[in-house]
């Protein structure tokens, strides 16, 4: 087989940080090939997580990470590691120093980030699988804009040791699929999880999520809402935020820059990366946030957390959209992006906020692209969102 840096066209894996690693010979995942974001160690390389500067002052990995050592053992061939946007820190998967992985499913619309390139590696067939991470919707986004199965796992569920960080108290690892059964064999290994899954109880229909959908968009949602309910019966329309959604957006955007500049910031002050436009301005602000303005806004993520626990009681399923619309065009006004940005985090931030696990459906399209519908589910229940997803593929 020819080394997948040669069969790359697209832009998906990282030449810098390159590395193929062997699974084991028997296992659950023997025989499937996949990607793995570049911000997980492997032992003896380097982590390159979308910055120069970052790999200039980081020796190679001493350790395998844990989530990459499960899939090795398992049997699954890491192919390469994939590009990521810079620090994780960005919804887009335009990368100013390695470029902009081909979204094969959206010709000329961005990928998403900020797993970019294990999601158009997946996409372009490139690999049976790959892992990403979901901080703010890095999973989630790319998958919607790609067509693909993602899932971004309960808060807490997997180790994320020796994988780099932006924000702790949000950060998971997640991986994608193009279709459910593959997605939910991976999960399960990863999981470590071999127990029947849980039993869905109510479907929830979540109003004020889909009133952030654009009115010429609404419509693509409806049939795909129409197979989850020829699952699931009936749902119960519901209000998630008695705030509003872009209120919960402006407590997780906070909190996140918050850790994030907590965990970086004394790197990016010694070093002066050189970030690109959006990443750069975000740390910049995140600079600036006070441990006063950050203090209250812990206790109304509590408060958020305990009305999703309270929604989700019983094994209640959560519809809504993943994103409120298709993958806009490679190199959009950066202006438009963060309008894009702040609009689709409204609704990938609830997840985030409450800890929840969350998968993203290939189940729908808009003027001939990816458009992904979610299910959420309460904490702990990363295999029933796995199972349901198998249960509408068919």
């Amino acid at each position: 087989m020819q080394n997948i840096l040669e069969r790359d066209t697209i832009g998906a894996f990282c030449r810098h940080t390159h590395v193929e690693v062997a699974g084991a010979a028997i296992g659950p995942l023997a025989g499937l090939l996949c990607g793995i974001k570049d911000l997980y160690d492997i032992a003896g390389h380097k982590t390159g997580f979308g910055s120069p500067d970052w790999i200039a002052t980081h020796p190679p990995a001493s350790t395998t990470a844990p989530v990459v050592q499960r899939l090795l053992g398992a049997g699954a061939h890491i192919l390469g590691k994939t590009h990521t946007d810079e620090m994780a820190y960005s919804l887009n998967g335009e990368n100013p120093h390695y470029g902009t992985p081909v979204n094969v499913n959206a010709p000329g619309r961005i990928p998403g980030g900020s797993s970019s390139g294990s999601a158009a590696a997946v996409a372009a067939g490139l690999v049976d699988f790959a892992l990403g991470s979901d901080t703010g919707g890095s999973v989630r986004a790319p998958a919607s804009f790609c067509g693909l199965y993602g899932l971004r796992p309960t808060h807490g569920r997997l180790p994320l040791d020796g994988a780099c960080a932006l924000a702790a108290s949000f950060d998971v690892a997640g991986w994608f699929a193009r279709d459910a059964q593959a997605l939910e064999r991976v999960g399960r290994v990863l999981l470590q999880d071999g127990k029947p899954a849980a039993q869905p109880g109510i479907l929830l229909y979540a109003d004020d999520a889909f009133a952030l959908v654009d009115a010429a968009v609404k419509p693509a949602f409806e049939s795909a809402v129409a197979r989850v309910t020829s699952l699931l019966g009936t749902p119960r329309n519901v209000t998630v935020s008695n705030e509003s959604l872009p209120q919960w957006f402006q407590v997780f955007r906070k909190l996140q820059g918050a850790e994030a500049w907590a965990q970086h910031g004394v790197w990016i002050q010694r070093v002066k990366p050189q970030f690109g436009p959006g990443v750069r301005e975000r740390f910049e602000w995140a600079a600036t946030l006070t441990a006063d303005e950050i203090a209250p806004l812990k206790t109304q993520r509590e408060d958020i957390t305990g009305r999703m626990d309270g929604l989700l009681r019983d094994n209640a399923v959560l519809v809504l959209p993943t994103v409120h619309t298709i993958a806009p065009p490679v190199k959009t006004p950066v202006a438009n992006l963060d309008d894009f940005r702040s609009r689709a985090m409204s609704l990938l931030c609830i997840a985030g906020l409450a800890r929840l696990p969350q998968i993203s459906l290939p189940l729908a399209k808009f003027n001939g692209c990816p458009l992904g519908l979610s299910l959420v589910a309460a904490r702990g229940n990363d295999t029933m969102l796995l199972d349901l997803a198998r249960q509408l593929s068919g």
